[in-house]
C-alpha cells in the first residue's frame, strides 16, 4: 500500500494552498481511525463527496445526487483523488477560480466498518466494497460497485441494501444542514465560521473567522447563586463586584414569582453567545432601570468613570464636544453581566460597526402599532414586507419586539450612507402602506395617527437604535425582542411578548437563532 504522503500527492498537485483554505494534509498529529464523513458540496455543481478512512488518508467519491437510504435506487458515485485525514473536519469556502471553488459543509459524520472481508483496499480493487455506516443521518449496509473497467474507470455506483435503516423515497436534499454547526450551505457561504489555512498543521489550521462566546458556566451561575445581596463574582475570567442582587427590577406576569437583578445578570450570561454577535463591534446605548421598571428609566450612552478598566469601550472621535465620547462595545458575556448589574435592562447597538460608522450593515423596517392596531393587523404589515422582500430579491427576516409590535431587519453591505438606507427603507414602507392605507399613518406623533399603525423607517438614522435581538424589555415578566422564521408569523399563539428571559432558552435550544443566517449577508440595495 503506498503511503498516505505518496496518496495525496494529486490532491496537493490540484490545488494551490496560499490561496485556497483547503488543508495541506499530512499533519501527523491527526488520530487515524475509520471514520467517515459526506460534505455537501457546491462548485461548479453541486455534489455529495462521500469519503472513507482507509490507509491513512480519504478514498473519495463525489456523489451528484447524495446518498440515499432507499434501496431501490442506484447513484453514481465518482472516483476523485483521495483526501487528508484532516479534510473531514472541513466546513467553509473554497475561492472561485480555485480547484472545487465552491462552500462546503459536513453534511454527515461517524464511522465505518468493511464487510465480509479483512482487506478493504483489495475489495475496492476488485471493485465491490460492502461496509456499514453509523452516521447521523446515513446508516445501515451501503455498497460501492465498480460496474465496469472501462472509460475512465472513475464511476462506481452506490447502493443501500434492504435492511432496518433502509428508507423508501429517501433524499439526501431534504436533510440539509451541516451536523458540524447546524448551518446549511447558504448560510456558511454568507458567513464562513472558519477558514483552513492550508500551510499550517492541522492543530492550528482552523483560523475562527466569527468570534467564539462561551455563556457562563454552570459554576459561575452557581457561584452568582450562592452570593448575598451584593458580593464579588467571577466570571469569563474578569471579577465584578455586584450589588443588590435581589432587587426587584421587573413584576413577575401570570402569577410568576418577579424578576430580581440577580436573575437579569444570568439571563445575560446564558444568552450571550447567541446575542452578542449582533453587538459586537458596535457602540451601545442602555435603556437603564436601577430602581425597577415601577420607577422611570433613562437612556445611557457615556461609560461612567467608575467602570472597570476590562469594559470594553470605543472613543467616538466624530463626536460633538458635548455628545458622549467613550460608548461601551460589549466583547463577551462579562460585558453583559456588568450592565446587567448596572441596571440596564433594554440594549440598542448602533446599525453600523465602529470600524466604519458611517455605513450601516442593516437596513431597518419598524411596524410600531397604534391604539387602535390590533397583532393581526400587525402580522398582515409584516407579511407584505415579506413579499416586498421577495419580489426585491433579497434576504430579511422578521423580529418580535417584546411589546406590541414586529420588526424585519435586512443585512445590506456597508456601502451605503445612512441618508441612502433610510431614503430606500421609505420607498418600500410607503409602496407597502399604500396596499393597506387603512392600517397606516405616516403622522409622526401618535396622537395624530387615529390610532393607525406607522411604519418607521426613520431608525435608519446615526446613532438611532432598535432594541437588539434577545434583549429584554421593561415589562411585567419580562419579555425578550425574539427573532423568528417568516413561517412562524402564521402560528396562532404568537403573541409580541411570547417569550421571556424564563422561557427563551428553551426556543434557542430548540429552534436556534432564525437570525444567524443573516449575519454576515451583504446585499446591495435594489434600485427603487
Amino acid at each position: 500500500m503506498d503511503s498516505a504522503a505518496e496518496r495525496l500527492k494529486k490532491y496537493r498537485e490540484m490545488r494551490d494552498f496560499q490561496r485556497t483554505a483547503e488543508p495541506a494534509g499530512g499533519d501527523a498529529a491527526t488520530t487515524p481511525g475509520n471514520r467517515f464523513v459526506v460534505q455537501r458540496h457546491r462548485a461548479r455543481r453541486r455534489h455529495y463527496d462521500l469519503r472513507l478512512e482507509l490507509g491513512g488518508v480519504l478514498i473519495s467519491w463525489a456523489v451528484p445526487k447524495g446518498p440515499t437510504l432507499d434501496p431501490k435506487v442506484r447513484r453514481m458515485a465518482v472516483h476523485v483523488e483521495d483526501h487528508p485525514l484532516e479534510y473531514a473536519d472541513f466546513e467553509g469556502v473554497i475561492p472561485h477560480g480555485e480547484y472545487g471553488g465552491g462552500d462546503v459543509i459536513v453534511w454527515d459524520r461517524g464511522t465505518w466498518e468493511a464487510v465480509d472481508t479483512d482487506d478493504p483496499e483489495q475489495a475496492l480493487a476488485d471493485g465491490n466494497l460492502h461496509f456499514d455506516l453509523f452516521g447521523e443521518k446515513l446508516a445501515g449496509r451501503f455498497v460501492l460497485i465498480h460496474p465496469s473497467r472501462d472509460g475512465d474507470g472513475k464511476q462506481w455506483l452506490l447502493l443501500h441494501k434492504q435492511d432496518d435503516h433502509a428508507t423508501a423515497g429517501w433524499d439526501a436534499e431534504d436533510h440539509p444542514k451541516s451536523v458540524k454547526s447546524g448551518l446549511t450551505n447558504d448560510e456558511i457561504k454568507a458567513a464562513p465560521p472558519a477558514l483552513w489555512r492550508g500551510d499550517l498543521p492541522a492543530a492550528e489550521a482552523e483560523v475562527r473567522l466569527t468570534p467564539e462566546f462561551t455563556p457562563a458556566s454552570p459554576a459561575e451561575l452557581n457561584a452568582l447563586d450562592e452570593l448575598d445581596a451584593r458580593g464579588s463574582w467571577a466570571v469569563a475570567g474578569q471579577k465584578l463586584a455586584l450589588t443588590n442582587l435581589d432587587k426587584v427590577l421587573v413584576p413577575g406576569r401570570d402569577g410568576e414569582d418577579p424578576i430580581t437583578k440577580r436573575d437579569l445578570i444570568r439571563y445575560y450570561t446564558r444568552i450571550g453567545p447567541t446575542m452578542l454577535p449582533y453587538l459586537v463591534n458596535r457602540a451601545l446605548n442602555t435603556h437603564r432601570f436601577p430602581g425597577g421598571i415601577e420607577k422611570p428609566g433613562f437612556w445611557h450612552k457615556e461609560v461612567p468613570d467608575h467602570a472597570p478598566k476590562w469594559l470594553h469601550r470605543w472613543h467616538y472621535e466624530e463626536a460633538d464636544p458635548d455628545d458622549v465620547q467613550q460608548y461601551l462595545v460589549p466583547e463577551g458575556v462579562a460585558d453583559l453581566a456588568w450592565l446587567a448589574n448596572f441596571g440596564a435592562l433594554e440594549l440598542h447597538a448602533w446599525t453600523s460597526r465602529i470600524e466604519d460608522v458611517e455605513h450601516p450593515t442593516w437596513t431597518l423596517f419598524d411596524i410600531d402599532p397604534g391604539p387602535e392596531t390590533s397583532f393581526d393587523d400587525v402580522l398582515a404589515l409584516a407579511r407584505l414586507h415579506r413579499t416586498a422582500l421577495e419580489h426585491l430579491g433579497l434576504i430579511g427576516l422578521p423580529k418580535v419586539t417584546g411589546q406590541r409590535g414586529i420588526q424585519v431587519w435586512v443585512p445590506v453591505e456597508p456601502r451605503y450612507t445612512y441618508a441612502e438606507t433610510r431614503k430606500w427603507a421609505e420607498t418600500v414602507s410607503k409602496t407597502i402602506g399604500r396596499t393597506l392605507p387603512d392600517l397606516v399613518s405616516w403622522a409622526w406623533h401618535k396622537d395624530r395617527r387615529g390610532g393607525k399603525a406607522r411604519l418607521d423607517y426613520t431608525q435608519n438614522v446615526l446613532n438611532k437604535t432598535l432594541v437588539a435581538p434577545y434583549s429584554v424589555r421593561p415589562r411585567p415578566g419580562a419579555p425578550v425582542s425574539v427573532p423568528l422564521r417568516w413561517e412562524e408569523l402564521d402560528d396562532p399563539d404568537l403573541t409580541p411578548d411570547h417569550w421571556t428571559i424564563r422561557t427563551v432558552l428553551d426556543r434557542v435550544e430548540t429552534v436556534g437563532d432564525p437570525f444567524s443566517a443573516l449575519l454576515g449577508v451583504e446585499q446591495k440595495l435594489p434600485k427603487l
